[in-house]
């Protein structure tokens, strides 16, 4: 898994805190991130990933699943951009 960092739904969950598992600030954060809007957003980044049906380990019985991204940068500069691609398609929708 060298050059890969995993991303779960939990880290975009404006509703949790950070020590429920958010990963980025609440400002950037959504309101009830599904595993496909994880995905278009990382889509949009121009990189490559796979979707794995595994849940994070805090939150087993959810069975939400998680992305795992190829990315050699540090993973704060990963969410971030990908934040920013789900917030920008949150706003659209509401």
């Amino acid at each position: 898994m060298k050059g890969e960092r995993v991303l779960y739904p939990c880290y975009f969950d404006a509703s949790l805190t950070r020590q429920q598992g958010r990963r980025i600030p609440r400002s950037r954060a959504v309101k009830d991130p599904a595993l496909p809007d994880i995905e278009r957003a990382v889509k949009r980044c121009g990189v490559r990933y796979r979707v794995e049906q595994k849940s994070h380990p805090a939150y087993w019985w959810k069975h939400e699943g998680r992305i795992v991204v190829s990315w050699p940068q540090a993973k704060e500069q990963l969410l971030r951009k990908v934040a920013g691609n789900l917030e920008a398609k949150h706003a659209v929708k509401r």
